[in-house]
């Protein structure tokens, strides 16, 4: 079923997207999607925006975002300060903002030197600088949120400080999220220490208020799958009446996902959420180059194999669009993607739940 880029207003009520994942595919999505949201649109006049954007839906967002990891800048404030990571909060806190680039050359500003601030980045340090101040992360994150205006919801998937571990195919268990990307071995099953670890309450409302429920793009182990494994939330989404739709990626991940096809994704996503989280999956037809292929290619990653008879036998819808224009890296371009998703929340805004 393909997806065409423009979508109408389904009517005056906005539509609810939550978007759930980490790294840089949420952030990138987001900052796509912000694009059809109210406070965009007010801020900017009609005549420099596409015209899917003036004629698309409205749109309300809500990112849930993983809090598991324990490298860079990220990793050095957890162990020294005891806080949850900030970085992966602080790119979507950077893709909702009213002025991205501005606050992209602030907030992803990195210290070059200075003892103790060498390779730390200005907002991860304003982040556990104000949780600091208000004694807790989420709150933190919301009043963030408020100052910098932004065009949507963030909330940290638990406000708890957790840890990933693993089991690969060998036996052997890794601990951390740093240590698995750089695992070679497959893994075979994750969960988050301290277990069970408890929600935000916001975030279950939004989820069940959800027209749309996205999953992905981004890394499988370290950015989606860590968010279903806090307590309820899967549950939550098994039983929202929204769509749910998973972002296939578009590349393995070199240790983490090698030689995975679509369909070794989304049996992965259920497994781990042990629930039907999943309606269908997104999946790209836009023609990657074969000179950036080959560049890929050198560091061992491959496209996903798309199997789609797979897809379909797991009772898995296939929706398919154009998502990377053309890019000078192989990934998702905010914009196709957007224009996609906000189709898809149209339809599924006005179309009963699926069975």
């Amino acid at each position: 079923m393909a997806i065409h880029p423009s979508a109408r207003s389904a009517g005056p009520s906005p539509l609810r997207v939550v978007s759930i994942g980490g790294g840089t595919g949420l952030s990138a999505l987001l900052a796509g999607l912000k694009k059809y949201t109210r406070t965009y649109r007010a801020s900017r006049p009609a005549r420099s925006m596409t015209a899917s954007e003036v004629a698309g839906p409205e749109i309300e967002i809500s990112a849930v975002v993983t809090v598991t990891d324990d490298g860079g800048s990220s990793g050095r404030l957890r162990r020294e300060l005891h806080v949850p990571p900030p970085g992966d909060i602080r790119n979507c806190l950077v893709a909702l903002s009213e002025d991205s680039d501005l606050l992209s050359k602030l907030f992803q500003y990195r210290f070059d030197a200075g003892e103790g601030l060498k390779g730390h980045s200005f907002g991860n340090l304003f982040l556990t600088a104000l949780s600091q101040v208000m004694g807790d992360f989420t709150q933190a994150v919301k009043v963030c949120s408020e100052v910098l205006a932004i065009a949507g919801r963030i909330y940290p998937s638990t406000a708890a400080n957790v840890h990933l571990e693993a089991m690969l195919a060998d036996g052997t268990v890794v601990k951390g999220e740093t240590a698995i990307s750089a695992s070679t071995a497959p893994i075979r099953r994750l969960r988050l220490l301290p277990s069970p670890c408890e929600p935000l309450p916001e975030t279950l409302e939004a989820i069940a208020r959800a027209h749309l429920i996205t999953l992905g793009p981004g890394s499988l182990y370290t950015s989606i799958l860590p968010n279903l494994l806090v307590e309820g939330i899967a549950e939550a989404i098994a039983a929202s009446p929204a769509h749910k739709i998973y972002v296939s990626n578009l590349m393995w991940q070199p240790g983490e996902t090698m030689h995975y096809s679509a369909s070794d994704h989304v049996r992965a996503i259920l497994e781990h959420a042990g629930a039907k989280v999943l309606d269908s999956t997104l999946i790209n037809t836009g023609q990657i180059g074969e000179d950036l292929l080959r560049s890929y290619l050198e560091k061992e990653a491959e496209p996903v194999l798309q199997d789609l008879e797979a897809l379909q036998e797991m009772g898995i819808t296939v929706l398919e669009a154009d998502l990377i224009g053309s890019n000078e890296k192989i990934r998702h371009e905010p914009d196709l993607l957007a224009a996609a998703l906000a189709g898809i929340a149209t339809k599924a805004a006005s179309s009963p739940p699926l069975p």
